[in-house]
C-alpha cells in the first residue's frame, strides 16, 4: 500500500482532508470516488486534477469511483455560479457517460480483474426512481436547514454582493450529492470522497449523512482550484475551454496550451498533471532555472500531458506544426498536417483565394506575389525580394523563373508563401 496522502501532498494536490484519511486509507484497500459533471461528452482540462488524483488513488493500491452526475448535472451546484445549468434528456446523459467513460479509461484500468479496477456510475441509476417525499423523508429530515445554511457555497449564493438568489432546487444540490455518498459507501463500501476546495461543503454534508443514518465514518478530501499566475482563468483560451476530445480542441491545440504556460505556472504544473516521480521533477526544475529559455519545464510537461490525453503519434505531429513556425521544418513536413491543423498552425495570417483552375493552369511567381494575393505591393517589389532570395513557396527558395502550379498543394488545397523569415501569407485554393 502507497502512501496516498504523502503522495498528493508533495504534488500539492491537497487543499483540506478530514482527521484520519491518511490512517484510514493505510489500513487496507478503500473506495473513493469523484463526480464529474456530464453535460459535455468530453472532459476538458479544469476535469483532470480530479481525474489525476482518481490515478493516483489506483496507483496507491486503492480502488477508484468515477460518478457522473447524470441526476446533479440537471440541477445544478451553487458553488460559485450563478446560472443553473440545463435539464438534459436522458438519451443525452447516456450517451455523454459512454464518451466520458472512454475517456477517463485512458487514465483509470476499467478492464482488468485486479480487485481495485475502476468503476463508472451515474447518480441518476439510483436518483430516477426515487420519489420527492421518499427524498425528504428518508434523508431530508436528517439534516437541518441551519447546517446546509452554514455552508460556504450557499453563503455566497444568498450574500447581498450575488446578483441573483438560490433557487430551491440549488439548495438541495448538497443532500442529492450527500445522498450520493450514502449509496455509495452502502453500496460500493465507498469511505472517501474527493473534489476540488469549492466542494468541501457538499462533501461534508455526505460524511454527515453516513454518520447520521448510516452510522458509518466516512472522509473528505479536497483539491485546491487550479489557478494561473498571472489571475487568468485556468483551462481556458480563446476560443474557450480546452477540451480533452480532438475533435473540440486539436493536439496541436492542446500541446501548445502546455507549452506557452508560464515558468512558475509550469513548475506547479507538471506536479500536478504527469506522473513523473518527485526525483525527475526536481532535477528538471533544477536544470530549467539554470537555463530558463530552453523551457524544459513547459516542454516536457506538453509531451507528457499530450501523449497522456491523445498519443505519441499525435505529439510528433503537434511537434511538428509547432516547427513550422518557429523551426527549420520543409516542404515534406507541411504536406503531413491535415488541413485543420494547417489552419491552426497559420491562424491569423493573411489569405487570399485562388481558383484551383488558375493553379492547374500554372501562374509566373511574379502575379502570384502581387496581383493575384497582394502579398506585396507590386510587380518591382515582388522581383526585387526574389532577387535577393528572400521568397519561399511552402519553405522552400524559389526564383523569378518558378511557376506555381497543382503540385505545390498542401493537402489540395493550401499554398504557404514567405517573405524573409516572419511574413507569411496562405493561398487557399477555391
Amino acid at each position: 500500500m502507497k502512501n496516498f496522502i504523502e503522495e498528493v501532498t508533495w504534488r500539492g494536490m491537497l487543499h483540506d482532508v478530514m482527521p484520519g484519511t491518511e490512517e484510514h486509507l493505510m489500513e487496507q484497500m478503500r473506495v473513493a470516488y469523484v463526480g464529474i459533471d456530464p453535460t459535455a461528452d468530453s472532459l476538458h482540462i479544469g476535469h483532470l486534477v480530479g481525474v489525476m488524483l482518481l490515478k493516483h488513488f489506483q496507483i496507491s493500491g486503492h480502488k477508484p469511483l468515477a460518478l457522473v452526475g447524470g441526476a446533479t448535472g440537471m440541477i445544478g451546484d451553487p458553488s460559485g455560479k450563478s446560472n443553473e445549468r440545463n435539464l438534459l434528456d436522458e438519451a443525452t446523459l447516456r450517451h455523454n457517460q459512454e464518451a466520458i467513460k472512454e475517456q477517463l479509461s485512458r487514465f483509470l484500468d476499467f478492464t482488468s480483474n485486479a480487485e481495485n479496477a475502476a468503476e463508472l456510475v451515474n447518480n441518476y441509476d439510483w436518483m430516477k426512481n426515487f420519489s420527492f417525499l421518499e427524498f425528504i423523508r428518508d434523508v431530508g429530515k436528517h439534516i437541518t436547514v441551519n447546517y446546509m445554511m452554514a455552508k460556504d457555497s450557499v453563503k455566497k449564493r444568498l450574500s447581498s454582493e450575488a446578483a441573483e438568489g438560490m433557487s430551491f432546487t440549488e439548495f438541495t444540490y448538497q443532500l442529492v450529492q450527500g445522498y450520493d455518498f450514502l449509496h455509495l459507501y452502502r453500496d460500493k463500501s465507498c469511505t472517501l470522497q474527493m473534489g476540488g476546495s469549492d466542494q468541501w461543503g457538499n462533501i461534508t454534508t455526505g460524511t454527515e449523512l453516513v454518520r447520521r443514518i448510516a452510522s458509518g465514518k466516512a472522509y473528505a478530501l479536497t483539491c485546491p482550484l487550479i489557478t494561473k499566475a498571472d489571475g487568468t482563468k485556468f483551462g481556458k483560451s480563446e476560443g474557450g475551454n480546452i477540451w480533452l476530445d480532438a475533435a473540440r480542441t486539436s493536439p496541436y491545440k492542446f500541446y501548445q496550451y502546455w507549452l506557452n504556460t508560464s515558468d512558475v505556472d509550469a513548475e506547479k504544473y507538471i506536479k500536478i498533471f504527469t506522473f513523473l516521480s518527485k526525483e525527475e521533477i526536481e532535477d528538471l526544475t533544477e536544470k530549467h532555472r539554470e537555463a530558463p529559455h530552453l523551457r524544459l519545464l513547459q516542454k516536457r510537461l506538453a509531451e507528457e500531458i499530450t501523449v497522456m490525453v491523445h498519443s505519441k503519434e499525435d505529439l510528433d505531429n503537434a511537434i511538428k506544426a509547432s516547427g513550422i513556425l518557429f523551426g527549420n521544418s520543409n516542404a515534406e513536413d507541411l504536406k503531413q498536417l491535415d488541413a485543420a491543423t494547417f489552419l491552426e498552425v497559420f491562424d491569423g495570417v493573411p489569405q487570399a483565394e485562388i481558383a484551383k483552375t488558375e493553379i492547374e493552369a500554372g501562374i509566373n511567381i511574379v502575379d502570384v506575389l502581387n496581383e493575384k494575393t497582394g502579398f506585396l505591393k507590386s510587380n518591382g517589389e515582388a522581383r526585387r525580394a526574389l532577387t535577393a532570395n528572400s521568397i519561399s513557396v511552402n519553405r522552400e527558395k524559389v526564383t523569378e523563373e518558378f511557376v506555381l502550379s497543382s503540385k505545390d498543394l498542401i493537402n489540395n488545397q493550401f499554398v504557404l508563401l514567405q517573405s524573409g523569415k516572419k511574413n507569411y501569407f496562405v493561398i487557399r485554393v477555391v
